[in-house]
């Protein structure tokens, strides 16, 4: 009777070991079915415009995945009358001094509404924050009159102004967060210590956050970086981006050029991924820190 029984065992616990390996491998095949799946969406687009930045007009309507490639495109938006090399410079000059100047500003900000409590600081923190959903054409006719009245109109710093408003509350609200997470004890004992507030900040607070500092930074130069219709409207033949100039490629009077829109596409992405590239480590160590306190 017992060996029966013991016999049974034996044969459910097979059975249950069977079942818990035949669940492991399926979920496996889920798991890696999805990650493909979800890379075909992000990766495909990006491989047919590289792919259609190196054929011909002919080649650029056809499916070819095989064909001579040609690096023709790339001269052409950088010659007359595309001529994207000082787009690419006006963009990476309003990205950089924006940049530049939002980071500081809004460090000081967010270390200032994370320490320091006084009277209606919650009620400016949700205004900072409620700027964000104001859409940039609501505010682009009051600032074009205002850039036309002063001398504005037509420059990088009338643009750095205009991306400012969108990147330094941006900055601010995400700093904070990366602020808050830090002990005040750190810095309870470099006053004790006899540091004041600014040492604080920029000798122990600043360091500690780096991280929190280089993904507020980085996003805010993608903002920059992206931005079009302050760049249409407030800028023109002196001050246009790349963004802007892809639109001019677009719109031009052969119809849509897709070989050089797919070249001044790459021309656009490529940057921003070598960006993220070169910063991945602390990237990641800055996306999650200011979400665990």
């Amino acid at each position: 009777m017992s060996l029966a029984l013991k016999s049974v065992d034996k044969t459910e616990s097979k059975v249950k070991v069977k079942g818990i390996k035949s669940n492991d491998v399926v979920g496996a095949f889920g798991y890696w079915i999805g990650i493909i799946i979800t890379l075909g969406f992000i990766l495909i687009p990006i491989f047919w415009i590289g792919l259609t930045s190196l054929k011909t007009y002919q080649q650029s309507y056809t499916l070819d995945l095989f064909f001579g490639p040609t690096l023709d495109n790339f001269k052409i938006i950088f010659d007359d009358p595309l001529t994207m090399g000082p787009k690419l410079l006006n963009s990476l000059t309003v990205g950089i001094l924006t940049v530049v100047i939002a980071i500081p500003l809004a460090m000081m900000a967010a270390y200032a509404f994370s320490r320091f409590r006084f009277r209606g600081s919650n009620l400016l923190m949700v205004w900072v924050l409620t700027t964000q959903f104001i859409p940039p054409v609501v505010i682009i006719l009051p600032f074009f009159n205002l850039f036309r009245a002063v001398g504005l109109i037509d420059t990088i710093q009338g643009l750095v102004i205009l991306d400012l408003a969108i990147v330094l509350p941006y900055a601010t609200w995400m700093i904070k967060g990366y602020i808050d997470s830090l002990p005040i004890e750190v810095e309870e004992a470099a006053l004790v210590d006899g540091a004041n507030d600014l040492g604080i900040l920029y000798r122990i607070t600043f360091p500690l956050v780096m991280p929190g500092i280089i993904v507020a930074a980085v996003f805010g130069f993608i903002a920059c970086w992206n931005e079009f219709l302050f760049a249409l409207i407030i800028g023109s033949r002196n001050t246009q981006t790349l963004q802007v100039g892809f639109y001019g490629v677009a719109s031009g009077p052969r119809g849509l050029q897709w070989e050089l829109m797919s070249a001044t596409g790459m021309l656009v992405m490529v940057p921003i991924l070598i960006l993220s590239l070169l910063i991945r480590k602390h990237f990641v160590g800055g996306l999650t820190m200011g979400a665990v306190k």
